[in-house]
């Protein structure tokens, strides 16, 4: 008599009756209890390649940095600008820390929302670039302009969570963890402070739009983004804990914070260095007044509540970001010529020369790039068809090329 063959676990080898699932194969059996092992091996796995630098892919697994160290990195990529890289390094640790939490009394802490103030050039985008290099949540940036309200042409504010499913691959439990940064923010300020009798579209219309958006509400979103695919499926995310950055030059917001203080104080006693420091350097003094009277509403304040700035630059913040950061406009230079195999060599007095352009023109950080490829574009164009193994750059050079550019025509205001 042929003996009868029993069914088995092919892993453990646990027979039929001694498991509660057995799922058959083509060749062989699993038990519910190797699946489960199964399963936990791969996420170890999995977690391991995705905490891995080389992934690029942000995970559940928060990595809490503190305050110090967050800015300790900043530091590494954005020159000066302490004030608001503290005030940015204690928001994301607090961001960490409220993602942590494990909720078990009455006190449910609220984030803490940003909005930064500094004239163009001064290192607002750059500093929420620089931070989305050590976050290992889902980072996304994105432009208020391009918004209008629901039904006009342009794109919804929703839109903008479509950039942060796309950064952690359409995983939504992880976009619910990320944060945004929203650039030029004052581009939506309404067009008077008085609330407006028609429409304004593009302006207060997204403000109102951001609202429900940034203190915490479960959103319908477009997972391509935009208008374009009507007959996708939304997706459902909840913003409540996902924290907002807005940055915002602010342009002409300087006469309203003038306006609101006695900066030009009159006596005998009169301190003439702080007074001087404190007009230049007038952002310091930027609250939600200031703002309101710009062209932000006051529940769009409300719901911002942190607000920072940063200090226009001056020349030796200047001559430090043309050489000091990681990432300094002379190192990339010399890096594009390096691939060609030509040493690219400064004289001093070069970089003193491009920051008094710089200043001069008022363009900040920007400006400095400008300026530095109005210098080198020839040499850019002919040394690569020449065998040429030293290029260095003098004053008299410098200043030849500037000078025969088109950016020397520009009238400065």
């Amino acid at each position: 008599m042929a003996k009868q063959h029993t069914l088995h676990c092919s892993f453990c080898g646990r027979n039929r009756d001694e498991v509660k699932i057995l799922i058959a194969g083509q060749d062989g059996h699993i038990c519910e209890s190797c699946v489960e092992h199964a399963q936990e091996i791969i996420a170890q796995e999995l977690g391991a390649y995705q905490d891995s630098p080389a992934s690029g892919i942000p995970t559940g697994k928060l990595t809490v940095k503190k305050p110090m160290e967050i800015k300790k990195f900043l530091d590494d990529y954005v020159i000066g600008q302490d004030d608001a890289k503290k005030i940015l390094a204690v928001a994301v640790y607090n961001h960490y820390k409220r993602l942590n939490q494990k909720i078990d009394n009455d006190v449910e802490i609220e984030k803490s929302n940003i909005i930064m103030v500094g004239e163009t050039g001064t290192g607002k985008t750059l500093l929420a670039k620089s931070i989305a290099r050590m976050l290992n949540v889902p980072f996304a940036i994105v432009d208020a302009t391009v918004f209008t309200e629901a039904g006009y042409v342009g794109e919804d504010v929703e839109s903008m969570l479509s950039r942060l499913l796309q950064a952690c691959n359409y995983d939504v439990a992880m976009a619910e963890k990320g944060i945004v940064f929203i650039d030029e923010i004052d581009k939506i300020g309404r067009k008077s402070d008085n609330p407006s009798i028609t429409r304004d579209v593009s302006g207060e219309g997204v403000q109102q739009g951001l609202l429900k958006l940034l203190e915490g509400t479960e959103v319908l979103v477009p997972p391509q983004g935009g208008r374009k695919h009507p007959e996708q499926k939304l997706v459902k995310v909840n913003t409540q804990n996902i924290l907002f950055i807005c940055g915002g030059a602010f342009a002409g917001i300087d006469k309203l914070i003038a306006r609101r203080i006695n900066t030009h104080a009159i006596g005998f006693n009169v301190n003439k260095a702080l007074q001087q420091y404190q007009e230049e350097n007038i952002l310091q003094f930027v609250n939600a007044q200031d703002m309101k009277a710009f062209g932000l509403i006051p529940e769009l304040l409300g719901r911002l509540p942190v607000i920072t700035y940063l200090n226009p630059l001056d020349a030796p913040t200047l001559r430090s970001i043309l050489t000091e950061p990681k990432n300094a406009l002379i190192k990339q230079f010399t890096r594009l010529f390096d691939i060609e195999g030509i040493e690219l060599r400064f004289e001093e007095g070069v970089f003193d020369f491009m920051v008094e352009k710089a200043l001069e023109y008022k363009l900040g950080a920007r400006g400095l790039r400008s300026i530095c490829e109005n210098i080198l574009t020839d040499a850019m164009y002919e040394l690569p068809s020449q065998k040429v193994k030293l290029f260095e750059v003098t004053v008299e050079y410098a200043n030849r090329k500037f000078n025969s550019s088109k950016m020397s025509m520009l009238k400065v205001a």
